[in-house]
């Protein structure tokens, strides 16, 4: 194998890793000795220096990490600094509906209603910060209470939970209808 082929591998790796790895490490999964393995990574580390890049790569006691030069910090602040696109799907909205209906709500309440699990979804509902934890449910096993947030009603425009839409009872037993229709279309499959 030639040097660039070796270089190539090594870039790779510390690119997916993301955190440094050490020079024995690197020399033992590509099969060579530390010095050779040494002697790719200082030429790595000058390709990287003369060129026009965002990357660098950097010792750090005895162990190699690639990461962004310095000069490219204010680049990387503004696109963390932008809005992040958050995608409400199906699932996710019933959830936060019925959070937003019956809140304080636990888990096992959810699960109920929905009639399967809701880990993932409040899991992302708390990710996003569209829900959050209200404190604990006085019964056994304490179960974490749920409830909107302030950036829920940004998103969704009302001052308060009072102003959401009102479901009047006819709709709600036609929700559930279609929900039990579903579940049993789903289950004959």
């Amino acid at each position: 194998m030639d040097n660039q082929k070796y270089k190539a591998i090594i870039e790779s790796i510390l690119f997916t890793m993301g955190a440094s790895v050490e020079l024995s490490k690197l020399a033992e999964t590509i099969e060579l000795d530390k010095k050779q393995t040494k002697q790719l990574l200082d030429e790595l580390i000058e390709d990287y220096a003369n060129a026009e890049r965002g990357m660098a790569i950097m010792e750090l006691d005895g162990a190699y990490q690639m990461c962004t030069k310095p000069e490219m910090y204010e680049y990387l602040i503004r696109i963390a600094k932008q809005p992040k696109h958050r995608a409400l799907t199906d699932v996710l909205l019933e959830t936060l509906s019925i959070i937003a209906y019956k809140q304080p709500i636990t888990r096992v309440e959810i699960e109920k209603i929905r009639g399967v699990s809701c880990d993932h979804a409040v899991n992302k509902l708390l990710e996003y910060n569209l829900i959050q934890e209200l404190g604990r449910l006085d019964a056994p096993g304490k179960p974490l209470l749920f409830g909107t947030t302030e950036e829920f009603l940004r998103s969704f425009g009302v001052h308060s939970i009072e102003e959401l839409p009102i479901l009047n009872p006819d709709q709600v037993e036609e929700f559930r209808q279609e929900a039990e229709e579903e579940m049993q279309v789903q289950l004959n499959i």
